[in-house]
């Protein structure tokens, strides 16, 4: 543990010492929030509530996707890493630092999406709602989490920035984080239960109301933390393969 948090320092000291990207982590959410949620639901206490949930849903997509699918494959680049990976400890302190890396930014984005809808919409949430909401964001961040770990290991750094760009904008459209339950356009209602990104979100609106979560989005949503946990591992092993064999 002493070792992770070596790691985790190391890493955030780094991440800070480029603040365009702290910067940027922070902004997009609440820019959303105060664009999108302030003006058109604001007012109405079920559906901020709701649409809170969906920024922290995107927050959280976004931070694993950059933070995991950049970040590993910027330090895939560096000397550093490969000399790291031979070390007699194994690499499970250095991905626990990075994960307890990403949980640290991944929460400063997430503060300001919370004071908005404090300060600016008429949400709210009990305290056991609120538990219930930490408690999911686990599940939530997983699928992404993987996403991001495949894209890091499989991808050099500007192959990797681009393609989680890519993926990042159609996964939130297509999964309607962008519109309240049941208003998003007919073509999204139709794809969205199909994408891991509907899943997520409906487990948080769960958490936060009470919203009826849609089957086929669950399964959906496991099948895509199988895939891809399955391609981050097999992407894992290949880079493993070929810079250490």
């Amino acid at each position: 543990m002493q070792l992770a948090l070596v790691h985790a320092r190391y890493q955030f000291v780094e991440t800070i010492r480029v603040p365009i990207a702290v910067l940027s982590a922070v902004f997009f959410p609440t820019a959303a929030m105060v664009f999108f949620v302030v003006p058109f639901a604001g007012d109405d206490p079920v559906a901020s509530t709701y649409a809170t949930a969906s920024m922290v849903t995107f927050s959280v997509m976004m931070n694993c996707l950059f933070s995991y699918g950049v970040g590993v494959a910027e330090e895939r680049a560096q000397p550093w890493d490969p000399f790291t990976r031979t070390l007699p400890v194994g690499p499970g302190p250095k991905f626990a630092g990075r994960i307890l890396n990403s949980v640290a930014f991944m929460l400063m984005s997430l503060i300001p999406v919370v004071a908005v809808a404090a300060i600016a919409t008429e949400a709210t949430i009990t305290a056991f709602q609120l538990v219930a909401a930490i408690g999911t964001l686990v599940v939530v961040a997983l699928p992404f989490t993987l996403m991001g770990l495949a894209i890091g290991y499989a991808l050099p750094s500007k192959a990797a920035l681009a393609t989680a760009q890519i993926i990042f904008f159609p996964l939130a459209f297509g999964g309607g984080l962008l519109t309240a339950p049941g208003h998003a356009p007919g073509f999204v209602e139709v794809i969205a239960p199909f994408l891991p990104t509907r899943g997520a979100v409906e487990l948080m609106w769960r958490a936060v109301g009470d919203f009826t979560m849609n089957v086929m989005s669950m399964i959906m949503l496991g099948v895509w933390i199988l895939l891809s946990g399955a391609l981050a591992a097999w992407a894992y092993r290949r880079d493993e393969g070929r810079r250490f064999a």
